[in-house]
């Protein structure tokens, strides 16, 4: 795999998949990249450039560890671009990496040609998800046999007295057959230091970075699952608002990894935008 370095000399890893106009993408977790695999086939239309996150998957783990704060790898993001001589790119982020890709946005606009926000985390903004609207969405699964069990540790996490995210998983797939339980577990985060330094104090600046996005001028495209218990689309509603020019797109049927609960629909959607 290529590398490149960070600004603070950390080797930094990515993959090259695919043929056509570039997509810069940026994963979640911070976990390896190697779950986002082809977009479900995304990689047939664009050549898709995809991030290791320092201290994951091929990344080298950086001597200063609070740069696994998502703020600082805004800088990686950005030595990526120059390092492949690219003006502008188009920038992709799922999960927790659109906040990483939601603040380059904010201080390179000027950089970013088309950005889309794949099962968006909306920490960046300020965007708060209430137990009651996780709740409420997961109710839409009752007739699924794994919901008694899945509803009663969500219910215990979003009031406090539980911890048995395991339990939940089936919630994030639109359907929580063997591939998705592959998929779950070979997506596991294995640096569990960078998970748990990515949200620390002044991660987020939220009012600067709400002031900044309100006047990016690139097209923005939100996608998220009907089902999508980490990116409920009322809250992408929301996130939608931040931005002059965005378009919110709830794939049907879908949880929180939309290419791979039905990889034609988010294929177009995802196409229609960035080659529109």
């Amino acid at each position: 795999m290529p590398t490149f370095s960070a600004p603070d000399g950390t080797q930094l890893s990515y993959r090259v998949t695919g043929d056509g106009d570039p997509v810069v993408c940026i994963p979640g977790g911070p976990t390896d990249s190697i779950y986002l695999g082809s977009l479900g086939g995304l990689s047939t239309c664009r050549q898709l450039i995809v991030l290791d996150l320092r201290g994951t998957g091929r990344s080298a783990i950086p001597e200063d560890i609070s740069s696994y704060r998502c703020d600082r790898l805004v800088d990686d993001v950005e030595a990526l671009r120059a390092h492949l001589g690219l003006p502008r790119m188009d920038l992709l982020g799922h999960s927790a990496g659109t906040n990483i890709a939601t603040q380059y946005a904010a201080l390179h606009p000027e950089k970013v040609s088309k950005l889309a926000l794949i099962g968006p985390s909306a920490r960046a903004v300020g965007v708060a998800i209430t137990g009651e609207t996780r709740r409420e969405l997961a109710q839409l699964r009752k007739n699924e046999p794994w919901f008694a069990a899945a509803f009663a540790a969500l219910q215990a996490i979003t009031e406090g007295t539980g911890s048995d995210w395991e339990a939940v998983a089936p919630f994030f797939w639109g359907r929580w057959d063997a591939t998705a339980q592959k998929h779950h577990a070979a997506g596991r985060p294995s640096n569990q230091e960078a998970v748990a330094l990515f949200a620390a104090e002044g991660a987020f600046d939220v009012e600067s970075t709400r002031a900044a996005l309100a006047a990016c001028e690139a097209p923005v495209l939100l996608l998220t699952g009907e089902f999508d218990l980490n990116s409920p689309p009322v809250s992408a509603a929301e996130f939608a608002e931040v931005f002059p020019d965005a378009t919110l797109v709830v794939q049907p049927g879908a949880g929180h990894y939309p290419w791979l609960d039905d990889a034609d629909w988010f294929v177009a959607a995802t196409t229609a935008f960035l080659c529109g």
